[in-house]
């Protein structure tokens, strides 16, 4: 195996608070980790591995998205994306002994991932990216660093508490989803919207009487507007979120396993959870198993 086991030095030093506001979404900044950045990292790895050469040039590009409060967001008036995907990123990234100041982040939308990775555009994507077996045909993809699921976005007080109330009741999400679908096979009215926060204002304003898409996607409106909104029901679907690399360089498999489950051990991941979705007032859940790396 041309993989040495790193020793990620990332210890628990507290939260520190990210200045950047949410933007479209709301108002509320979230935190940051702090992460150790582990020095001399390149000697953690095997010569002729991506790991060692991103290390030993000391910068690495993530792709994430800029949309999605909570999990990866770049408002205006910031100048890096936060969210809990970007927090998993600097832990990587860390390990590598990269520190976060020299991350290049690259706005990532769904319909880019797979071209990214294969061009090099990034090195790494971090984009509530569900793991499946079609994209793994296509490009690597490690963890699940966090599993979710379709749930529900209502006002607080909602008479709508799972999925079985929605029947009769408008529903919306983005237009196109499969989520609109699955809830309108539940026996709900689908509104199809051109963005989320479209979606989201018209639950605020009671015009529809619930949101619908991915939890972690619900939980990060949640965690920006928690006096007015909450998550209700247990998840209907299951996502599986990974971290993407190129099928150019497999050894980046068992890297990112590792330092995923080192950051489940130490800490980290529970303190990133927190420090995002978290802000939500969900309570924080116990990390996923991850899958194995091919040999």
């Amino acid at each position: 195996m041309r993989f040495k086991r790193t020793k990620a030095l990332l210890v628990a030093a507290g939260l520190t608070l990210a200045v950047a506001a949410c933007g479209e979404a709301g108002t509320g900044g979230s935190e940051s980790v702090d992460v150790e950045v582990t020095e001399n990292a390149a000697e953690n790895f095997e010569d002729g591995t991506r790991m060692k050469e991103l290390a030993e040039s000391g910068e690495i590009t993530i792709g994430v998205k800029y949309d999605q409060p909570g999990i990866g967001f770049k408002s205006a008036a910031s100048d890096t994306p936060e969210g809990i995907d970007p927090e998993m990123g600097k832990i990587l990234a860390a390990s590598l002994g990269i520190a976060p100041e020299d991350i290049t982040w690259k706005e990532t939308i769904s319909d880019n991932r797979e071209p990214f990775l294969q061009s090099g555009e990034v090195d790494l994507v971090i984009a509530s990216y569900s793991i499946t077996d079609e994209r793994r045909q296509i490009v690597g993809q490690a963890g699940p660093y966090y599993v979710t699921g379709q749930q529900l976005l209502v006002k607080k007080g909602s008479d709508i508490k799972s999925v079985d109330d929605i029947k009769g009741q408008e529903v919306c999400s983005v237009t196109g989803s499969t989520s609109l679908d699955n809830v309108e096979a539940k026996g709900a009215n689908p509104r199809g919207f051109d963005t989320y926060s479209e979606c989201r204002d018209q639950v605020l304003n009671g015009t529809v009487e619930a949101m619908t898409t991915d939890g972690a996607i619900l939980l990060g409106y949640a965690a920006e507007d928690p006096e007015e909104l909450e998550v209700v029901g247990e998840p209907f679907s299951e996502e599986r979120y990974g971290v993407g690399y190129s099928k150019d360089y497999p050894e980046m498999c068992q890297w990112i396993s590792d330092t995923l489950q080192e950051s489940y051990d130490n800490g980290k991941w529970a303190e990133a959870f927190e420090a995002t979705l978290g802000k939500s007032g969900v309570e924080t859940p116990e990390p996923p198993a991850l899958d194995p790396c091919k040999a």
